[in-house]
């Protein structure tokens, strides 16, 4: 039995992603981690490798994940493959019948959505090609030679150069989201078309059924008078109201045909021409009537432009308040986590931003002087042949604050999931504690020559030294703070490996993440 799921769904899906981004019962993060990417491949970053769906993996992304924060209705909007008008540039015509028996004559696509049949111009305006100058003598279309600008609400030609194409024009992207959102291969869709107030002139402005285009197939021999005009020749089929005028040229052959009546109602037809009285001739003129899609050209621009992408975006910041997003360390995996828990609850996280990492606040001679090496080890003897191991992600010298994460690897598990050689720390990865009379002394590997204890005296989110405020991002009970996501909660449905990059103190980072459905 054979059976298609179709584009529509891809389109549903991807708009159903964009209306449940900021609803009661979802809440969606972008994060980032993996510090130490030369632990997992030697040359991952000129060959980053393609990350793995199980959940294992899953597992290990939570492990490596640092930081997220929360995707809102404004960093999110479905896009499209971008296309810019080019002059001297052949493109498709809108059609509502390629197949793979019917390709495409300029992109070959065997759908209307792979076909090149929409641009942006340089003013950032959107339109779609109903006519590309296809005839009998140029059946898969010309060169465009005219930009279209206009934003007239009814189909015409760009310019004065005969190049034969008509252009409908859609919409033009606002300010805010060209800078967020138009990418080097993507460019957006509006939001909210079926209800937006900027857009309501080209949405009402559509007739369902109305034939805007009939394209000549076929010129005919020999149709009687040359030089002729058949007006109001009835368009049939399934609709009503559309009529046409057939010329026919010097040489008594149809050169052109023009919808005079757009009518309404078609989902088929054909052109009547014998009964406007045009000659059958030795051999008739042929003809095809485009039919647009459903609502008419502008209705549905999801439908009519195949919107089945999405783009996320999101800013990555150092916010003096709250620091989440550490510096002075390396992230090399980036993804999309759909509905993570608070720490030690149930409840889904709602909050800005949150730290994954954990953090011990230091004290004892010599903590202004510490080095903790970015992604070495640092470890607590909890009690005989007990260990706390924790990876570094950061350390604060001013403020003693050292943040990391626990990697499985230092319990005999490599970071692809397999069980190694009987491990130097034991299989539990054992937590860090504050009580004197269980922990020990805190170690660095490599050690720098200080002996430093976890600040049990300290309980809170900051402190003031010379009179400055140092906010920690992170809550801290007896010199300890969890992280503020329960690991290994929710799902995570993107993953991307990539070359690291470095965070600094004053580095900004716009990460786009394209979903495609």
């Amino acid at each position: 039995m054979a059976a298609i799921i179709t584009d529509q769904i891809r389109i549903l899906n991807a708009k159903s992603f964009v209306t449940g981004i900021n609803t009661s019962s979802n809440s969606f993060y972008t994060w980032i981690g993996l510090t130490n990417p030369s632990d997992y491949r030697s040359n991952w970053n000129s060959t980053p490798p393609s990350p793995r769906d199980s959940f294992d993996q899953e597992n290990d992304y939570w492990d490596t994940m640092t930081s997220m924060k929360k995707i809102t209705s404004e960093d999110v909007m479905q896009v499209i493959p971008k296309r810019v008008w080019s002059s001297g540039t052949k493109y498709d015509m809108y059609r509502h019948d390629y197949t793979i028996d019917n390709l495409a004559p300029v992109s070959g696509s065997p759908t209307l959505y792979g076909a090149f049949y929409y641009v942006m111009n340089s003013e950032y305006r959107v339109y779609i090609c109903l006519q590309n100058g296809t005839s009998p003598d140029n059946p898969s279309g010309k060169p465009s030679l005219d930009e279209p600008k206009f934003t007239d609400l009814e189909p015409r030609a760009a310019g004065s150069s005969g190049d034969g194409y008509i252009w409908k024009y859609l919409y033009t992207l606002k300010p805010s989201d060209i800078i967020k959102f138009d990418s080097t291969r993507f460019l957006p869709v509006p939001r909210n078309w079926e209800t937006s107030t900027d857009d309501s002139l080209v949405r009402d402005n559509a007739v369902d059924g109305a034939i805007k285009i009939v394209t000549v197939v076929s010129k005919g021999v020999a149709l009687g008078a040359a030089n002729v005009q058949y007006k109001n020749v009835p368009i049939k089929g399934d609709g009503f109201g559309a009529t046409c005028t057939i010329i026919v040229d010097e040489d008594s052959q149809v050169s052109k045909v023009e919808v005079s009546n757009q009518g309404s109602g078609y989902t088929y037809g054909y052109v009547d021409a014998l009964s406007a009285g045009l000659p059958a001739g030795t051999s008739p003129a042929i003809f095809n009537v485009i039919i647009p899609p459903q609502g008419g050209h502008g209705k549905d621009i999801y439908r009519e432009l195949g919107a089945y992408n999405v783009l996320i975006y999101t800013r990555l910041e150092n916010d003096t308040e709250n620091p989440d997003f550490v510096t002075n360390n390396n992230f090399a995996r980036i993804g999309i986590v759909q509905n993570p828990s608070e720490f030690g609850s149930s409840i889904t996280l709602t909050r800005d931003k949150a730290s994954a990492v954990g953090a011990l606040k230091l004290v004892g001679a010599g903590y202004s002087e510490a080095l903790f090496t970015e992604n070495s080890f640092v470890t607590q003897t909890i009690a005989a042949g007990t260990t706390a191991v924790g990876r570094v992600v950061s350390y604060d010298q001013t403020t003693g604050v050292l943040k990391y994460w626990q990697d499985r690897s230092v319990t005999g598990f490599n970071t692809n999931g397999t069980l190694n050689s009987t491990p130097v720390y034991g299989f539990d990865l054992a937590d860090f504690t504050s009580e004197p009379d269980q922990g020990g002394s805190l170690n660095i590997v490599p050690s720098t020559g200080q002996t430093l204890q976890i600040d049990a005296n300290y309980t809170g989110i900051s402190t003031i030294i010379n009179n400055r405020t140092y906010y920690f991002g992170l809550s801290f009970i007896d010199g300890l703070a969890s992280p503020e996501v329960k690991k290994h909660s929710g799902n995570i449905i993107y993953v991307d490996n990539r070359p690291s990059t470095m965070r600094s103190v004053n580095q900004k980072e716009d990460i786009k993440i394209i979903l495609q459905f």
